[in-house]
């Protein structure tokens, strides 16, 4: 199972329906049995995020806004406060928000009895949201409930059936995304056909393996915003793909010194995308904490490349610091927008690339196991 810190930007269509009037979103949430005091949306667009909110009034709320394509947003209900109520109450996503697809028009969101089972009407690229959802339905409840056993497993530190789910799930997502190809290939007029497509290109995209598919869609497609978006993504995962020069950077360490990648030459080197906020990379830190010492006296070093937040450099260095991670580490402290992962297209961490003494990337992905059995076959 593939647990990443992902940067979650809502993947777009390509229609730019009614652009010119914008949307209005009108909401009636007076069956839910909790008071709700206002509504938030929020979406992803084009390397931007927007957030907006209504207050409700007597059960009724309205959103106004203006979109360059039709987008997927998230509404999330926020109640009023009960100070009665010592434990703070927990935001359920089955309960408390939706996901819907919003377009420039007039749409309306009616809550049946949870803020969250709601009917929305007015946008035609909701309805076939719900078409490509249908579509993928049946694995993603597989997906669910080995997410649901695994979470058992965890509890319970069972080492050996949490590495079985893994395998089950890593199966899962193949057929995942095998079926999301399927529906882009019979659905290329589908309003959402970006959308579905970006699903199966996923965060650590193969140029090879997803171009052909998107030389498929149309050209109307692949010049609007998304596409476009979509297609420099392509040519960046070209330029980091396995047997290609490891594009070279220069980023301060912890002490405001600046380092490249280039005066690592002659060494194997694990460039290694992570961040001190990010669970999974803290999970994986020890196999890497294990690889390098084992490993460093024999020509291997690790450049620690962090996504951490500006104003966060402190919590920075107490994860290297906690985590003994003693090899030389970099960051801008920009987030996601580090110039270093936006120069190698970084969409989700962890994620590394081993390159060679000769600035060579010859492997990517490297995790547990797999990174030290890789290691084992270059210093045998």
């Amino acid at each position: 199972m593939k647990r990443l810190c992902l940067n979650i930007a809502a993947f777009l269509v390509f229609t730019n329906l009614n652009a010119q009037n914008g949307y209005i979103l009108k909401g009636d949430v007076s069956k839910v049995k909790e008071p709700i005091v206002k509504v938030m949306l929020s979406y992803y667009f084009n390397g931007t995020s927007t957030e907006d909110s209504a207050n409700v009034v007597n059960g009724k709320y309205e959103l106004k806004g203006k979109l360059i394509e039709p987008t997927l947003a998230r509404l999330r209900a926020i109640y009023k406060v009960d100070t009665s109520l010592k434990i703070k109450r927990a935001i359920s996503y089955k309960k408390d928000m939706a996901s819907v697809f919003i377009e420039n028009s007039n749409m309306s969101a009616n809550s049946v009895d949870s803020f969250s089972n709601l009917t929305f009407v007015g946008s035609k690229t909701n309805i076939e949201y719900k078409k490509f959802n249908a579509y993928t339905q049946a694995i993603s409840d597989k997906m669910s409930n080995l997410s649901l056993a695994y979470n058992e497993l965890y509890k319970k530190k069972d080492e050996v059936g949490m590495k079985k789910i893994d395998e089950d799930f890593d199966k899962l997502d193949a057929e995942m995304r095998m079926k999301q190809k399927e529906y882009v290939l019979v659905n290329l007029n589908s309003p959402i056909v970006m959308y579905a497509f970006s699903n199966y290109a996923g965060y650590t995209l193969n140029a090879d393996e997803v171009e052909p598919t998107f030389l498929k869609l149309s050209k109307v497609v692949r010049e609007s915003v998304s596409g476009k978006e979509m297609a420099e993504k392509i040519s960046t995962a070209k330029k980091i793909s396995i047997g290609k020069e490891a594009m070279n950077f220069t980023q301060n360490d912890t002490a405001g010194i600046p380092v490249a990648l280039s005066s690592l030459r002659g060494k194997y080197v694990l460039i290694d995308f992570w961040a001190s906020w990010c669970g999974p990379c803290r999970q994986e830190n020890p196999n890497v904490v294990a690889a390098y010492g084992k490993y460093n006296t024999k020509g291997f070093t690790v450049l620690g490349v962090s996504l951490d937040q500006p104003n966060a450099k402190q919590k920075w260095m107490d994860a290297i610091h906690k985590d003994n991670l003693t090899w030389t580490h970099v960051s801008d402290l920009k987030f996601w927008k580090n110039e270093v992962a936006v120069l190698y297209g970084i969409q989700s961490i962890p994620q590394n690339f081993l390159i060679d003494p000769n600035g060579k990337i010859i492997a990517k992905d490297l995790r547990g196991e797999v990174l030290n059995n890789k290691l084992a076959e270059i210093f045998k």
